[in-house]
């Protein structure tokens, strides 16, 4: 079941086939709901008209905002191989190490949408996997971003080198900030949990380390945000020293 405007629109947008049945607020009237209910009448989807209490009994409860949709499960992209493939110009990945909580997921892979990321690659032990809170916060990211979890994490990032993909972690203890480190090449990123950060043997397979540089009284960023800064970092570093017309 996913819920909330965003998931449910890009959901009829990037796979219809796969939703069965649309629940909306009857009592909703405004521009968003229109559309929505535009976009499925458009792709044949069949919309109940729902109450409430019942949007919130199919949703557990949840931040629903008047809509709802059952939908199939829908298999998603494993294939790190056919990811970097398809990949034109310098690849930008996104390794999430040891992130467990779904709000954080989804934060990640809307960010990681923002900026154009070809895909987030997490192990498949010690990570939240995409459940309908991640789709929810992702706001349609989640259907968009190839989300690969893995076996053995040290093991793929050696795949990434071998693919010339420079590996730079985040870490508040590296002598260098991401503004003084080359970021245009091809490149994957790996943050992880707030807190813990990441592994031993995950920063160990790091070409790179590099921090933050945090001006204020806080420690340390929401994975979700420094995953932002690091990021538009690398996009502002790529748009400089691209050739101007």
């Amino acid at each position: 079941m996913l819920y909330g405007f965003h998931a449910v629109v890009s959901r009829l947008r990037q796979q219809a086939a796969s939703v069965a049945t649309i629940y909306a607020d009857g009592a909703r009237d405004d521009a968003r709901m229109r559309e929505l209910l535009e976009l499925a009448a458009r792709h044949g989807v069949r919309v109940i008209s729902a109450d409430t209490q019942r949007l919130d009994r199919l949703t557990g409860h949840a931040r629903h905002q008047g809509v709802a949709a059952q939908v199939a499960a829908v298999e998603p992209i494993r294939d790190l191989e056919g990811v970097l493939a398809a990949i034109t110009g310098p690849a930008l990945l996104l390794v999430l190490d040891g992130v467990q909580d779904p709000h954080n997921l989804g934060a990640c892979l809307r960010v990681a949408d923002a900026f154009g990321v070809h895909a987030v690659i997490a192990p498949k032990d010690r990570a939240a996997g995409i459940t309908p809170v991640v789709s929810k916060v992702a706001s349609g990211a989640a259907e968009t971003v190839p989300y690969i979890q893995v076996t053995n994490l040290a093991r793929t990032l050696r795949e990434l080198k071998e693919h010339r993909i420079w590996v730079v972690g985040a870490d508040d203890a590296a002598p260098a900030s991401l503004y003084e480190t080359k970021l245009t090449g091809p490149l994957a990123w790996v943050l992880g949990a707030e807190g813990e950060g990441m592994r031993r043997l995950t920063r160990e397979h790091c070409d790179e380390l590099a921090r933050i540089p945090m001006a204020g009284t806080v420690g340390s960023l929401n994975v979700s945000v420094a995953s932002g800064v690091c990021l538009g970092e690398t996009v502002r570093q790529r748009m400089a020293a691209a050739p101007r017309a």
